[in-house]
C-alpha cells in the first residue's frame, strides 16, 4: 500500500495561528494555559523526566520555542527579554582575542554592552556602518553582528552576501531581525548562523510584556544557548512566554495591516514641506529599497523622517492626538518619539521614529497633517 501523500507546509499566514499549538485532544483548549512552577516532581534519575526545575525548562517555553522554530526555519530558544537574547549570543561565541564586527548605527545598548564590557575583557570590536556592511569588512572576524533594517535609521544590508562572505571567511554571523519579525524576512534561510529578536516588539506587538529570542541553523548552538539560559538566569516568566504565544497568531494580519499604514505614512510625510527627509524600505526612490526588496517579504512598521530641529519636532509630538510619544515599537498604538533626547544614536536633533500601529491610515495621516502644521 502507498504512503498517503504529505499535506503541503501551510503558508506563513496559517503557520502563525497553528505554529507550536498541540495536536487536538478532545476537551482540551487550542493552546494550555501557562505553567507556573519551580518545582517538579524529579524523583530518582533526572534524565528521565522531561521538566525538574524552573530555571532549566517549562512546558510553556517548550510550545513557544517550536513555534518559532517553525517560522525562523531552526531551533530556538527564549529568553526574559531581546538584549539578553543578544548577550547570550555574544557571550557564548566570543572569547578574548576574538573580532566582532558591529554596525556603528545599530542598537544603542548592543553597542554598550560591548563597548563597555566586551571590548574591556579583550573582543577586538571592528565597528562599520550598515550601508557600509559588504563582503570585504568581514576579515578577520568571529562573529559579524548585522541589524536590517537598522533602528532607527532604516538603512539595510545585503545578508545573503555577507552570510556568504563570512562562512567562507570561517566567521559566523548573527542578525537582529527585530523591525522584519520572521514574517517579514528569514535570517536563517539568507543564511546567518544566528536570528536575534526582542520580541517584545512587532512580534508580540501589544506592548504587554518583555522577551526575546534566539534562532538558530545548528543545533548545538541551541543546546549551548539553553546552557548560557540556565546559568545566568536569563529565564523568562511562563505568563510573559504564554501572552506571547497567544499574540502570535495575529501577527500576520497585525503586520499587514502596520506595514500598509507605514507605507502610507511614508508616503505622505515625503511630500509634505515641512519634512527634510523620509527613511523607509518600501519607498521605491528609499537608498535601502532595492536590497530589502530582495531579501524581506514586507518593509516593516517603522518610518523615520526628520523636521528642522529639535523645537519643531517637539511641537510636532506635542501636537499629535492620534499619534502617541513613546519609545519602542511595532505595537498596536502607533507611536513616535525624537530619538536625539536618548543620545546614542547619530541623528538630527529634529529626527522622529514612527511606529505604525493598527489605527485607520486616513486618521493617522490627518493626525499628522495638523500636527505637522503645528510645528
Amino acid at each position: 500500500m502507498s504512503e498517503p501523500p504529505v499535506p503541503p507546509r501551510p503558508r506563513p499566514a496559517t503557520r502563525v495561528v497553528r505554529a507550536g499549538v498541540p495536536a487536538p485532544a478532545q476537551g482540551m483548549p487550542f493552546l494550555p494555559g501557562p505553567t507556573f512552577a519551580a518545582v517538579y516532581h524529579a524523583a530518582g534519575d533526572p534524565a528521565d523526566t522531561a521538566y525538574t526545575y524552573g530555571r532549566y525548562h517549562n512546558p510553556t517555553w517548550t510550545q513557544f520555542e517550536a513555534a518559532l522554530g517553525d517560522l525562523e526555519g531552526g531551533p530556538a530558544v527564549t529568553f526574559a527579554s531581546g538584549m539578553a537574547a543578544a548577550a547570550a549570543v555574544l557571550g557564548v561565541v566570543l572569547r578574548p582575542g576574538d573580532v566582532l564586527v558591529l554596525p556603528s548605527d545599530g542598537y544603542y545598548t548592543i553597542r554598550a554592552l560591548v563597548r563597555e564590557h566586551l571590548a574591556p575583557a579583550g573582543v577586538t570590536v571592528r565597528e562599520i556602518p550598515t550601508v557600509s556592511a559588504v563582503a570585504g569588512s568581514v576579515r578577520g572576524a568571529r562573529l559579524v553582528w548585522i541589524e536590517s533594517p537598522v533602528n532607527p535609521t532604516l538603512d539595510v544590508c545585503d545578508v545573503s552576501t555577507i552570510a556568504a562572505a563570512a562562512r567562507a571567511a570561517g566567521a559566523l554571523v548573527a542578525v537582529d531581525n527585530t523591525t522584519a519579525t520572521p514574517l517579514g524576512q528569514v535570517p536563517l534561510a539568507l543564511g546567518a548562523d544566528f536570528s536575534v529578536a526582542s520580541d517584545t516588539k512587532a512580534l508580540t506587538g501589544h506592548g504587554d510584556l518583555l522577551l526575546g529570542h534566539v534562532a538558530v541553523r545548528d543545533a548545538a548552538w541551541a543546546d549551548t544557548l539553553r546552557q548560557w539560559r540556565t546559568r545566568t538566569g536569563a529565564v523568562p516568566g511562563p505568563m510573559e512566554v504564554w501572552l506571547a504565544h497567544r499574540s502570535l497568531a495575529t501577527l500576520d494580519v497585525r503586520l499587514q495591516r502596520s506595514c500598509a499604514n507605514a507605507q502610507t505614512i511614508a508616503e505622505f510625510l515625503r511630500s509634505h514641506p515641512a519634512v527634510q527627509a523620509v527613511r523607509y524600505p518600501g519607498l521605491a526612490d528609499d537608498p535601502a529599497h532595492a536590497i530589502a526588496a530582495r531579501q524581506m517579504q514586507c518593509f516593516g512598521p517603522v518610518v523615520s523622517f526628520t523636521l528642522a530641529d529639535r523645537a519643531a519636532a517637539e511641537r510636532f509630538l506635542a501636537a499629535c492626538r492620534v499619534v502617541r510619544e513613546a519609545t519602542s515599537f511595532g505595537g498596536t498604538h502607533t507611536t513616535a518619539e525624537r530619538r536625539a533626547r536618548w543620545g546614542g544614536d547619530a541623528v538630527p536633533p529634529g529626527f522622529i521614529r514612527v511606529s505604525a500601529g493598527l489605527e485607520d491610515a486616513a486618521d493617522l495621516v490627518e493626525d499628522l497633517q495638523q500636527a505637522l502644521a503645528a510645528a
